[in-house]
C-alpha cells in the first residue's frame, strides 16, 4: 500500500516537498487555507502598489497539475493527533497519514499586545498587502479632499528586510511617484518613519552594510530611529518611548510568532513558538512528523537558521529526497547569500565574507527575484511592472479596492 503523506502549508517548504514527491508511489495530500502559493519576498511590492497579486502568486493546483499522485485541498487544518496519525480540518473532516509535514509558517507577533494589530497590520499574506495598499492610497486621497488632513505620517515598525524595503517603497511613492498627481497637497511632505528596537537596521547583516542601507534610506527621506521601543499603538497615534507620533498609518514588521497548530505536537518550542527539530527535521520523539521553514527551529554552527524562503525551500527538497530514500545524511543548509533592496537602484547583498551595496547589488537582487518567481508569466509581468516603476517612476497598481 502506498504511504500517505500529508503536507500542511503550500509555501516554499511545503511546495518543495510536494514537487519532490510528484509522480512517485506516495499518496500526497497538500492542505492550505488559500488556493495559491505566494512569493512572499515580493509581498511588500503589492503593499506599495508596484505589483499586482497575480504577479507574485500562482494557484497551487496549477503548479502541481502534472503530479497525478498529489491532491490539493483548500482546507484549514485545525487539529493534529500524532498518536492516531490523524489530522482534522475546519470542515470536520479527518485524514490519516503515514508521514506528516508541517510547513505552517508564522504570523507577526505583537509581543503580548494583540490589540495593536487592528491599528498596525502586518505583512504576511495577500490580504495584508492589499489592506495596507488601499489604506495608504486612501490617506493621500483624503488629504487631497480635506485641507486639514495634509500631514501624512507613515510609521514602519521593525527594520528587518520587510520593514526596510517597505519604508524605502513608501518614501519613493510619496516623494517621486505621486509628486505630480495631486493639486491640493504636496505628497513629498509625507513623513516616513522606520522604528527599530536594536542598535542597527538589518541586524543579520554586517555593520558596514547596515550603515550603508541606513544611508540609502535617509537619502530617500526616511527618518530612521534606532534603539526605539514601541510602547503603545492607537487608532490615531503611536508611542515610541515618550515620543508620540500622530498617525493612522502604522505597518508592523517586527517579530514573528509560529502557528498555534504546532502546540498540538507537544514538542519543545523556542520563544517564538517554533518547534525545535533535529538534523532530520523531526521534533523530539516524533519519527514520522517533520517541521519546515518558519515553523521550525534548527540550529547549525551555534545559531538558529533564519526564517527565509531559501531555508524552507532547501528543507523541502531535502525532505523529499529523504522520504524517497535518496539520502540518509541529515539536512545541512547551504547559504547562498542574502540581499535587500532599498528603493530604486540601491540594494545590499552578502555572500559569506563578500559584501556589496549599490547599483550592482540592485541588479543582482532583480535577477535573483525574477529567476525564482513561480512561472514564466509571472517573470514577464514583474519585469514589465519594474520597468515602469524603476525607469519611469510609475506604479501601475494604484487602484483602491472597495472591499478593503
Amino acid at each position: 500500500m502506498n504511504k500517505k503523506v500529508v503536507i500542511i502549508g503550500g509555501g516554499f517548504g511545503g511546495l518543495a516537498v510536494a514537487k519532490s514527491l510528484a509522480n512517485t508511489n506516495f499518496e500526497v495530500t497538500l492542505f492550505d487555507r488559500t488556493n495559491h502559493h505566494l512569493f512572499q519576498p515580493l509581498l511588500y511590492q503589492v503593499a506599495s502598489a508596484a505589483l499586482s497579486p497575480g504577479d507574485i502568486a500562482a494557484p497551487i493546483r496549477e503548479v502541481l497539475s502534472h503530479a497525478k499522485n498529489i491532491k490539493v485541498l483548500m482546507e484549514e487544518v485545525v487539529s493534529v493527533a500524532t498518536d492516531e496519525q490523524i489530522i482534522g480540518t475546519k470542515s470536520n473532516k479527518q485524514f490519516k497519514y503515514d508521514y506528516l509535514i508541517m510547513a505552517v509558517g508564522a504570523r507577526h507577533s505583537y509581543f503580548g499586545k494583540p490589540e495593536w494589530e487592528q491599528f498596525a497590520p502586518g505583512l504576511k499574506c495577500l490580504d495584508d498587502a492589499l489592506t495596507i495598499r488601499d489604506h495608504m492610497l486612501e490617506k493621500f486621497e483624503e488629504a487631497e479632499v480635506n485641507s486639514e488632513a495634509k500631514d501624512l505620517n507613515f510609521v514602519v515598525v521593525g527594520a528587518g528586510p520587510t520593514g526596510v524595503e517597505m519604508a524605502g517603497a513608501l518614501a519613493e511613492i510619496s516623494k517621486q511617484t505621486l509628486i505630480n498627481d495631486f493639486r491640493n497637497i504636496d505628497s513629498s511632505t509625507a513623513n516616513i518613519y522606520l522604528i527599530e528596537g536594536s542598535e542597527q537596521i538589518l541586524g543579520m547583516y554586517p555593520r558596514e552594510l547596515s550603515y550603508k542601507a541606513q544611508k540609502y534610506l535617509e537619502d530617500l527621506g526616511v527618518v530612521v530611529q534606532l534603539n526605539s521601543i514601541v510602547t503603545d499603538v492607537q487608532k490615531d497615534h503611536i508611542k515610541i518611548g515618550d515620543q508620540k507620533i500622530q498617525t493612522e498609518n502604522v505597518i508592523w514588521a517586527a517579530g514573528n510568532q509560529a502557528s498555534n497548530l504546532l502546540n498540538q505536537l507537544n514538542a519543545p518550542q523556542d520563544k517564538m513558538g517554533r518547534v525545535i527539530i533535529d538534523e532530520f527535521l523531526r521534533p523530539q520523539n516524533l519519527e514520522n512528523v517533520f517541521v519546515l521553514g518558519d515553523a521550525a527551529h534548527r540550529e547549525e554552527n551555534g545559531s538558529a537558521l533564519p526564517g527565509l524562503a531559501p531555508v524552507a525551500a532547501q528543507m523541502g527538497k531535502w525532505l523529499g529526497r529523504f522520504l524517497k530514500n535518496e539520502t540518509q545524511v541529515g539536512f545541512k543548509y547551504l547559504d547562498k547569500g542574502s540581499m535587500a533592496t532599498i528603493g530604486k537602484f540601491k540594494a545590499i547583498m552578502k555572500f559569506k565574507s563578500f559584501t556589496m551595496g549599490g547599483f550592482l547589488a540592485w541588479i543582482a537582487w532583480c535577477f535573483v527575484h525574477i529567476l525564482f518567481l513561480i512561472d514564466f508569466r509571472n517573470r514577464i509581468m514583474v519585469f514589465i511592472q519594474w520597468a515602469l516603476s524603476f525607469f519611469f517612476s510609475k506604479r501601475g497598481v494604484r487602484i483602491i479596492n472597495p472591499r478593503h
